[in-house]
């Protein structure tokens, strides 16, 4: 990246100030970063935050809008996409909002990003694409097609175009951790169902792992990180162990448990022993050699049938010093 432009749309939410953070202080070298975003007043705080650093541009705009797409990746070298709607509640009863932005939002990034010669792009997308079943998930999955697509479009010739999976996001906005915290002051934690598992990744392992697989990519993979569980029950032990629990049911468009690999999926699927790469089943710009083996017949890919946990101790130190962990 050393003498690179790199933007990120969505670039003042808990991941693109995390991820900003780590190229600014990490010694990247970067000759610029744009922010892309649709708030001004979250743009202003950033620049605050860090210091008005003279590598930082701030662009206003909405992935909806592809002409400012083009304007604002005029020059750039890396995009990385991390702008979404993603609350599960609020796209079930705002579906065509979803659509608008995650998807044809995506659709805008791809184009735009061809038109400026954009060097590579990542998606950022999650575990809940993955055998969808609320609108966040579906919008999720037709976004990662049309960024596995979007390789086709270019042929071959740049950008490549390639897509992170992963899971639940410790410390980002809406986390529900936030959410455990704020109930056990009532006396009462609030769980859905007692079963439940769930991925987990600091927003630093989240950032290192974009960045590692922005690296090796060659367009058309979905890199799947090695995580660990946990049971949502025991994170709600880690919060507050004294605090009384009350289960109220799953939500509308919830899942009790997370894949991030499912059966079919793992038809084309291989283990490079530090991450799983879901390689594309149909490649329109010519065939690339994948590195890893491949995974065994059937394997899926699911938070309740990992063989790593965290246990309430180790949540309990995750939830304290948002400590990043290695699988």
């Amino acid at each position: 990246m050393r003498g690179a432009t790199v933007l990120i749309t969505g670039g003042t939410g808990s991941f693109g100030k995390a991820f900003v953070k780590h190229i600014l202080n990490f010694g990247y070298g970067v000759k610029k970063i744009i922010v892309l975003s649709r708030d001004e007043l979250k743009q202003s705080e950033m620049a605050v935050e860090f210091n008005n650093d003279d590598r930082l541009r701030f662009f206003i705009g909405d992935v909806r809008d592809k002409d400012r797409l083009i304007r604002a990746f005029y020059g750039v070298d890396y995009v990385i996409h991390a702008a979404a709607l993603k609350r599960i509640e609020v796209g079930e009863y705002n579906p065509g909002e979803f659509l608008k932005t995650n998807v044809l939002g995506t659709q805008n990034v791809v184009e735009a990003a061809i038109t400026c010669g954009v060097k590579k792009c990542m998606l950022l997308s999650t575990d809940k694409a993955c055998a969808p079943v609320n609108t966040y998930g579906k919008t999720k999955a037709l976004a990662e097609s049309l960024f596995v697509a979007g390789n086709s479009y270019s042929g071959m010739n740049l950008p490549r175009f390639s897509v992170v999976r992963y899971g639940n996001v410790l410390g980002s906005r809406g986390s529900v951790i936030h959410l455990f915290k704020e109930q056990a002051k009532t006396g009462t934690i609030k769980i859905t169902d007692l079963g439940m598992t769930r991925f987990w990744i600091t927003l630093d392992s989240a950032v290192q792992f974009v960045l590692d697989c922005l690296c090796v990519m060659k367009g058309g993979e979905i890199f799947v990180p090695k995580l660990p569980s946990m049971r949502v029950m025991d994170l709600a032990m880690a919060i507050a162990p004294n605090t009384k629990t009350e289960v109220i049911g799953v939500r509308p468009g919830e899942k009790i448990h997370e894949y991030m690999i499912n059966k079919d999926e793992s038809r084309h699927a291989l283990d490079d022993m530090s991450r799983y790469i879901i390689y594309p089943e149909y490649q329109f710009w010519g065939q690339t050699a994948y590195s890893g083996v491949p995974v065994p017949e059937g394997f899926e890919y699911c938070s309740h049938l990992n063989d790593v946990w965290l246990s309430v101790k180790e949540l309990k130190e995750v939830v304290s010093k948002d400590k990043g962990f290695v699988v």
